[in-house]
């Protein structure tokens, strides 16, 4: 039998061998091929396979999906072509560093959508090898993530832009405005300035004609303010820019400026002069025709200014200013008003403080009666115990109580102590009903818990809820006149009486009058005072009193300064009372304490002289059937 040489059976076995490897080699490389071609024709993701001269070998069918282009399209058009020229270094660059590492890199480009538009793309890239260890190709693997960062962009932009004007907001103001007082800080020659907006009367002009018109007003106010500004002014831009001016809404009928490299009182003068005439044009909104004003307050930073927001107080004090002298009103802040703020500022805190430290007091003004001239009631005034300052009026402090919210707790304590009051009175007096007027202010009518904290000083002191009469002042009742009449329609079924204070000098209209059923009216006492010197103020007089007579409504005259010359042409007049300022020559009013000893004294009309009363517990209802001397 013929046999083979060794050597060959040896060669022949390798060369089997080989072959078999490649075989299985080859097949296991379609096998992946497959593999590769069954991911990337399936996958959301755009997959691509380049060399390393950026050609492409292969492109996944989810180009087509995302981009728009066929195969044969992408085999056409360049790679570097179709990215925007601000992402083409950056994708080139990421190419060389994984070349030259082996290693991919993530980042995030934009490419052109076969309509024109561009795709926002998240890529990452893997490098592939050959048997050198040298990168070859690259594989890379696209996220279409335009929707993603469009939400994104969206979240940034809303957080920091006004969601009905889409004006910058506070937030993105107050971050500007803190870049200013840096640099401010780096550079003494640096100045910047704040002009703070509110729209007069925006409150009473949203509530007559709703609150969707009161939207449309705030857009086309904004609009109106971007438009007034001088061309090149910025508005509105990102962060990381700067800008000469910001206009920026800070909610409700709040707007803001800022100026930035602004020193020239002129420039900022000008710039509110623009915004005021811009939105003093009329508009038609819904089909009706609205005319509104803004007032403006500014400041100029200072180099004595520690805070950012210091400038802004200013311009809030400033707007505060206009707003006090009138509508359509611009002011510059000032050291005068500077010196008004840190008193306000005082002021505020020592009325917190006389709050928690028992310093207010109450005071008992008389009311009489015409015939028989007598004390029927008296109304229950606040005052300041002042450690330093003495006795303050209510004038002095009502307005920055009301501001700062402490206006209805100060109420609400008046209540309570004329309640308590009342009750002592009462006592001294056998039981019979002694009856006070209490004023209440605008926070506190409108507050929810009126009702309640009334019904709980007239349980505590156990007295007849007819025995206090509320004064709401004419201004109070007409600013809302659904409320109003909710109110007292609950202070009635409570038992209590009301009066309306300051009639005839302000705007309730009749109807409101009607539907309110007030048990007093109370006549200003700007038609009183003129009565003697001007016709036309009898005759409204004498209309009132017809009016309350119609109504079934008592009648009280204020600032009557000489009784026995006044005479009413009606007999039904039932009561007036004095004010309690300064020009006072008859009477003052009366203070309360518990001793037996004091006497009351009686005062002489004629005398010119001041007089001081003290009420107490036994001389109470001495003076409840007091008689007026002739």
């Amino acid at each position: 039998m013929f046999k083979l040489p060794t050597t060959v059976v040896v060669l022949t076995l390798i060369v089997v061998s080989e072959y078999l490897w490649i075989f299985l080699a080859h097949r296991r490389s379609k096998k992946r091929e497959a593999l590769f071609r069954i991911i990337t024709e399936n996958a959301a993701d755009m997959i691509a396979l380049v060399d390393t001269k950026g050609r492409r070998l292969y492109n996944s069918p989810s180009y087509e999906r995302v981009l728009g282009y066929s195969p044969r399209e992408l085999a056409e058009t360049p790679v570097f072509e179709q990215i925007h020229p601000d992402g083409r270094f950056k994708v080139l660059e990421a190419s060389r560093e994984a070349r030259a590492t082996g290693v991919g890199k993530d980042l995030q480009h934009r490419l052109r959508h076969k309509n024109g538009g561009w795709r926002i793309l998240e890529s990452t890239a893997s490098t592939i090898k050959n048997e050198q260890g040298e990168v070859e190709k690259l594989v890379i693997v696209n996220r279409d993530v335009t929707e993603r960062v469009s939400a994104e962009e969206k979240l940034a932009h809303n957080a920091l832009h006004d969601a009905l004007t889409d004006l910058p907001n506070r937030r993105l103001f107050l971050d500007r405005l803190q870049r200013c007082h840096a640099q401010a800080g780096r550079d003494p020659g640096y100045h910047y300035a704040i002009l703070r907006a509110d729209i007069d009367g925006f409150k009473a002009l949203n509530h007559s004609l709703g609150s969707a018109v009161g939207d449309q007003l705030l857009i086309e106010i904004g609009l109106r303010l971007q438009s007034a500004l001088r061309e090149g002014d910025v508005v509105a831009r990102p962060l990381s820019s700067s800008g000469e001016l910001l206009l920026a809404r800070f909610g409700g009928d709040e707007f803001a400026f800022l100026l930035e490299g602004c020193a020239d009182e002129n420039n900022v003068l000008r710039v509110a002069e623009r915004a005021q005439a811009a939105v003093a044009a009329p508009l038609l909104l819904q089909q009706k025709l609205v005319r509104c004003t803004i007032g403006i307050g500014s400041a100029i930073s200072s180099s004595s200014h520690t805070r950012a927001d210091d400038t802004l107080q200013d311009a809030e004090t400033a707007l505060r200013r206009a707003q006090a002298m009138g509508a359509v009103r611009s002011e510059l802040f000032d050291a005068a008003m500077h010196n008004r703020a840190m008193h306000r500022l005082k002021l505020e805190n020592d009325l917190r403080t006389a709050l928690n430290r028992n310093q207010f007091r109450v005071l008992y003004h008389p009311i009489f009666r015409i015939d028989p001239r007598q004390v029927v009631a008296f109304e229950a005034l606040l005052r300041w115990q002042h450690p330093e300052q003495g006795l303050i009026a209510p004038n002095e402090f009502l307005a920055a109580a009301e501001d700062t919210g402490l206006m209805a707790m100060i109420d609400q304590w008046v209540i309570r102590e004329a309640c308590n009051q009342l009750q002592a009175w009462q006592a001294a007096n056998g039981g019979t009903p002694v009856r006070a007027s209490i004023n209440l202010s605008a926070r506190h009518f409108a507050s929810p818990q009126l009702i309640d904290g009334i019904k709980n000083c007239l349980r505590d002191a156990r007295i007849v809820p007819s025995s206090v009469q509320l004064e709401i002042a004419d201004s109070i009742a007409a600013t809302n006149p659904d409320h109003t009449a909710a109110v007292l329609a609950q202070m009635r079924r409570l038992g209590v009486t009301t009066a309306l204070d300051d009639f005839g000098s302000n705007s309730i209209s009749l109807a409101s009058l009607r539907r309110c059923s007030y048990d007093v009216l109370k006549i200003d006492r700007s038609l009183i005072s003129s009565m003697q010197a001007d016709r036309t103020s009898q005759d409204v007089v004498d209309a009132i009193l017809t009016l309350a007579r119609k109504l079934n409504c008592e009648v009280i005259a204020e600032g009557v300064e000489n009784p026995p010359r006044w005479r009413p042409s009606a007999p039904w007049v039932v009561a007036w009372r004095r004010d309690t300022s300064f020009r006072h020559r008859w009477m003052q009013p009366l203070c309360s304490f518990y001793r037996s000893s004091t006497l009351l004294q009686q005062p002489n009309p004629q005398d010119s002289r001041p007089h001081r009363f003290v009420v107490t517990l036994h001389t109470a209802a001495l003076l409840m059937r007091m008689t007026i001397s002739r």
